[in-house]
């Protein structure tokens, strides 16, 4: 007798929770979490970026609070400063530790899609892009 598959749904929780937590662990030794570590990359990005895009860029990585938190940390940890009111910029040091950071976070990524070719790769990321646009767009 087939099993029935899973909802995509609880998949993509458990995915999310997996991804989560062995991020939180490869950052741990440098203080940072998954969320800090994409609010440090929303900053990087560019010379100053306003804690608005930051917010927005993020929103559906996190709620507010958490977001707002975790970029007074990176103020308060060193990582970024506030070149101007409003808006961050990663430190020097910042720069350099996020540089020491990326190694690890691409060992990260190579062991997160172990086994999965290029093309399935592709597939699993058109099928979830398809996905959100049907939900997202307006219904007649």
């Amino acid at each position: 007798m087939e099993r029935k598959p899973k909802p995509i749904g609880y998949l993509l929780n458990r995915t999310d929770e997996a991804l989560t937590r062995a991020m939180d662990g490869t950052l741990a030794e440098f203080g940072l979490t998954r969320v800090a570590w994409q609010v440090l990359n929303a900053v990087e990005d560019g010379e100053r970026t306003a804690d608005t895009e930051v917010l927005s860029a993020l929103s559906a990585n996190a709620d507010a609070t958490t977001l707002a938190a975790t970029i007074d940390s990176a103020l308060t940890d060193g990582w970024t400063s506030r070149p101007t009111p409003g808006h961050l910029a990663l430190t020097p040091e910042g720069e350099h530790r996020l540089a020491e950071v990326a190694a690890h976070v691409a060992e990260f990524r190579t062991r997160s899609v172990e086994g999965i070719t290029p093309d399935e790769y592709r597939t699993a990321v058109h099928v979830l892009e398809r996905m959100i646009e049907n939900l997202e767009a307006p219904r007649p």
